[in-house]
């Protein structure tokens, strides 16, 4: 960061009053200025480093239990509008970004940001430095937090602090059973196009089960689009629950927490789906995750993880290098792989397992999120290879 841009932001928080601050477990404090919902949150800290889709990060389920730092710095600037939720409801925390959100520019915006993280109930917090966040995340890893919006700008710092120190963490946790779906559900809504906007799938060939274990809207847009019959059941569906459908293939979702605790009951399911029918079976993020443990892999806990929609991934296979969507705090041991198990992409950050598949079934799955479209089209293909191991 430039001393100049430094001293703009330390200016901004200086000449406006400080109605809030978050606090690190380690005694580390920011102050700022509030926005949004007022009240507290304690959570880990991530930072994402996409330029674009900070309401449809705010909205993904993955983010259950974070706090997000933005380091793009103009946030708010295109709004909000209801067709961009991945969910119904805000699940991140709360929101950490360098300058306050600004007015929103946009034809398709129906809301300003700051109005609608109010009227959800989420904390955000302006006038942060965020490089020198983001570098402390990287360095440490992901910090566990307080963080406080008061408009009287009162802190309890010691209070904070303890907070912080507080919270349980990510690890051990199992957090789909909190955002995955009451009851099961069919899907017909396909992907967004102009100028007609959100279409439904009149005419679907296979029929698809996707258990949610905190599934985004898009991904299920983008299986309706590729000409599936998309029928919604809740993480804690069974191997029966599942066949019972008659379905075609069987599409596990993404989700937030810790892969070894959601697998508690997740992996039984999936080792009898494999071990009873021959059903094309196709993971993404979590669902990646439960799918590994169920091939007998295990997953690891990451420094800081990958948050972002400028992560490449090398496809294996054909050399390919794609622009990817993240969002993943543990990740698949690739050296736990199972031999009936290849490896077939890579994060070409840190080497990272991003996917595998099964040498003799149509299995597989991704760590990244084809459907988020930061190449913009580069990891379509996945649905199409689902689709086609369908027929």
């Amino acid at each position: 960061m430039s001393t100049a841009s430094t001293a703009k932001t330390a200016e901004i928080t200086s000449q406006t009053k400080r109605t809030a601050c978050l606090v690190l477990a380690d005694g580390s404090i920011f102050y700022g200025v509030g926005f949004g919902a007022t009240g507290e949150a304690q959570a880990e800290l991530c930072f994402n480093t996409a330029m674009t889709g900070y309401q449809e990060i705010m909205t993904d389920p993955s983010y259950a239990g974070q706090i997000v730092t933005f380091t793009f710095p103009h946030i708010g600037n295109t709004g909000v509008t209801p067709e961009d939720d991945e969910t119904t409801d805000p699940v991140a925390a709360g929101m950490v970004v360098k300058w306050n959100p600004t007015e929103s520019s946009n034809w398709r915006a129906t809301e300003e940001l700051t109005e609608w993280l109010k009227r959800r109930g989420r904390v955000g917090i302006g006038g942060i430095d965020t490089r020198r966040l983001t570098r402390a995340i990287r360095q440490q890893g992901a910090p566990h937090v307080a963080m406080v919006h008061d408009p009287d700008g009162n802190f309890d710092i010691q209070k904070l602090v303890e907070k912080a120190r507080a919270f349980q963490g990510l690890e051990g946790l199992d957090l789909a059973k909190d955002v995955t779906c009451a009851q099961s559900y069919n899907w017909n809504e396909m992907r967004w196009a102009w100028p007609e906007g959100y279409t439904p799938q009149t005419a679907p060939k296979h029929k698809v089960v996707a258990v949610d274990y905190g599934a985004k809207r898009n991904i299920l847009r983008c299986l309706a689009s590729a000409g599936c019959d998309v029928t919604v059941l809740p993480a804690s569906a069974t191997a029966e629950d599942i066949l019972a459908q008659n379905p075609d293939g069987l599409f596990l979702s993404n989700g937030p927490g810790d892969p070894a605790a959601t697998g508690e009951y997740a992996v039984p399911m999936i080792k009898q789906i494999l071990d009873t029918s021959d059903i094309p079976v196709f993971g993404i993020c979590l669902g990646h995750q439960m799918l590994a443990l169920a091939l007998g892999a295990k997953t690891i806990k990451m420094n800081h993880g990958h948050h972002g929609a400028n992560h490449p991934v090398k496809d294996l296979d054909t050399g390919k290098v794609e622009i990817t969507s993240m969002n993943h705090g543990f990740a698949v041991d690739s050296q736990t792989l199972p031999d009936n198990v290849v490896e077939t992409h890579v994060s070409l950050f840190d080497g990272s397992n991003c996917g595998l598949r099964m040498k003799d079934r149509p299995v597989f799955s991704v760590q990244y999120h084809p459907e988020a479209s930061p190449g913009p089209m580069d990891s379509y293909y996945l649905f199409e290879r689902f689709v086609e191991a369908m027929k």
